[in-house]
């Protein structure tokens, strides 16, 4: 149903249950986290939402987007039902908005988890934004996300799945954002540099990472664990830049186990 914020949202779980807010990447979608929801609506009162300017949210963004803004939409809905802390899990932007939301309201944010996630922008990140743009530019939204699933997978799991992923990619095609929106949402993660106040952020943050992503080099979530105060990091052999989707049993097992630890994190 449509939520705070001007932001769809939909939940899952008990009502009485800890709040747990999933936000994820730079497709910003609810959808993407359908092999975490059940796992961890077991545990938690969790909050899936599709990010403002994507999917069923309002579509209309400022000229300039910042991931700040991202957090204060965690905030905004959090406002909106009533949530006066909350747990979030983050894919790559997502949880970098969730360091946002932290930094802007310590209070109100319990843990972190950020899947493939970075600090400051990596060149091979940059490099794969750059050819991102370049296929939407110049060759269109169809050929931009013909290209997306070698971004986020690892070969063998993309062959196996080839045919639900043309059609989810034809689903991303029906419902695009738009070429805008979608710069906007690129220029806004490359111009993320968390570096200068992360030692401030007193949430726990568990940094997931991939040794096979090839949009994020692992060693990013090693720079946020050494800058962040109470952090640990989690790494995973395969699972590519999506490691929850493809490595979901063992991502919902080590996420709850952490999220569910009290003040002791997991060991990496």
């Amino acid at each position: 149903m449509p939520g705070g914020a001007d932001l769809y949202y939909e939940e899952h779980g008990r009502a009485d249950a800890p709040p747990l807010i999933l936000s994820s990447g730079l497709g910003g979608s609810a959808a993407y986290w359908r092999p975490n929801i059940a796992d961890l609506a077991r545990h938690f009162r969790v909050i899936a939402y599709d990010h403002r300017g994507t999917g069923r949210s309002d579509r209309a963004l400022p000229e300039h987007v910042t991931l700040a803004d991202l957090g204060a939409d965690m905030l905004a809905l959090m406002d909106r039902l009533g949530i006066a802390r909350a747990a979030i899990i983050g894919h790559a932007i997502g949880g970098m908005a969730a360091l946002e939301a932290a930094r802007a309201a310590p209070e109100r944010v319990e843990r972190i988890v950020i899947i493939n996630g970075w600090a400051r922008l990596d060149p091979q990140t940059a490099r794969c934004f750059d050819v991102r743009l370049a296929l939407l530019r110049h060759a269109g939204p169809a050929a931009y996300l013909e290209a997306q699933p070698l971004f986020l997978f690892p070969p063998d799991w993309l062959s196996e799945h080839d045919a639900a992923l043309r059609k989810e990619s034809e689903h991303h095609l029906a419902h695009w954002p738009g070429d805008a929106a979608m710069e906007k949402r690129i220029a806004a993660a490359r111009r993320f540099d968390a570096m200068p106040w992360l030692h401030h952020v007193v949430s726990p943050v568990l940094a997931i990472s991939a040794a096979d992503d090839l949009l994020v080099p692992w060693r990013n979530a090693q720079a946020l664990v050494q800058a962040l105060p109470q952090s640990v990091h989690r790494h995973f052999d395969w699972g590519g830049h999506a490691l929850n989707v493809t490595a979901s049993q063992r991502f919902n097992r080590d996420t709850l186990d952490w999220l569910t630890s009290g003040a002791a994190p997991i060991g990496s």
